[in-house]
């Protein structure tokens, strides 16, 4: 009979990195917003990723109520010296797009936006390494914001309308300083208790 030989490569033996995050954004927190995110690297300096927000708080005794959810998607694309080291860190550009919704009262005014109100623009951010799997992620975007939203009086355990109005928005609409928990095999920071 015949001996047949079959060779491995050691790409085939080593399982191939894959780098993913998990985040939070500290803005949000601060104003009481419970917030998550993901990110997924697509290769070729590439990812997507996706945020999510959502707070409900009343407090009739101050007039104080805080309710708004929604998020937003983003593709981003990363360059510069420490993206061609590890992907997810570094400079980054990408194009997001927004969908919130929200109720605000504070101080005696109400501000209702019941129906989806969405952005669409660009954004730029740098993603800066902590520790092994930590890093902190500062974005801003710029872009066209529009929906429709009702003014409101709390009157004696009653909302009363005031005005309804059509808001459309060029400028800033975007601002992250992200916690950022890089997830996946391979997915280390060199120097930082990570990877040498």
């Amino acid at each position: 009979g015949k001996t047949q030989v079959v060779s491995l490569s050691q790409e085939a033996a080593s399982p191939k990195p894959f780098y993913m995050a998990a985040k939070s954004n500290m803005l949000y927190d601060l104003a009481l917003v419970p917030n998550g995110g993901v990110e997924f690297y697509l290769g070729k300096n590439f990812s997507v990723a996706g945020n999510w927000m959502y707070s409900w708080w009343k407090s009739d005794k101050v007039y104080w109520y805080w309710r708004t959810y929604g998020g937003d998607v983003a593709v981003r694309y990363w360059f510069g010296k420490p993206s061609k080291e590890k992907p997810l860190q570094g400079h980054h550009a990408g194009l997001y797009g927004q969908l919130i919704t929200y109720d605000f009262e504070v101080g005696g005014r109400g501000f209702l936006a019941d129906r989806w109100s969405w952005t669409v623009g660009l954004e730029y951010g740098y993603s800066l390494p902590i520790a092994s799997r930590l890093n902190i992620d500062f974005t801003i975007g710029a872009g066209y914001h529009t929906g429709q939203f009702y003014e409101y009086l709390p009157i004696d355990g009653h909302y009363v309308w005031q005005a309804t109005k059509n808001r459309r928005y060029l400028g800033p609409t975007k601002a992250e300083i992200s916690l950022v928990w890089l997830l996946g095999r391979g997915n280390e920071n060199a120097g930082k208790g990570g990877k040498k």
